[in-house]
């Protein structure tokens, strides 16, 4: 089997957002879909749904490794996994519902008010 050419790029893009998910716990989608967007010149709406399944496994990752150093605290992650779970399911179902230009404008806003909060909590 044939290694594509952009295999280095598909690589250095899932270290990036391991990376990022790692460090902040999340966030690996914020930086996996303008990388599949700019430069993996994937569709929009391909981009944001390989994020999202390229998310999972960086998490689980992560949660191993938190989990294995300083430990998690199950019982107040509980609420927040149950309720991601059905968010998640019903953003599946939503997707190809909504229009890419509403995304970028929720995606983008998702970014500034992110940014924002962690400019000023310093």
């Amino acid at each position: 089997m044939e290694v594509p050419p952009e295999w280095k790029k598909y690589v250095v893009s899932g270290a990036l957002a391991g990376l990022a998910n790692g460090f902040f716990g999340a966030g690996g989608g914020i930086v996996l879909v303008p990388l599949f967007l700019r430069w993996l010149k994937l569709p929009e709406r391909e981009a944001f749904a390989t994020s999202v399944f390229v998310v999972l496994p960086l998490c689980i990752a992560s949660a191993v490794v938190y989990a294995m150093k300083s430990g998690i605290p199950l019982q107040l992650a509980w609420p927040y996994l149950l309720g991601g779970f059905f968010g998640g399911i019903l953003a599946g179902f939503m997707f190809k519902r909504v229009s890419m230009s509403f995304l970028r404008r929720l995606f983008g806003a998702l970014l500034i008010y992110g940014g924002l909060r962690a400019v000023l909590s310093l």
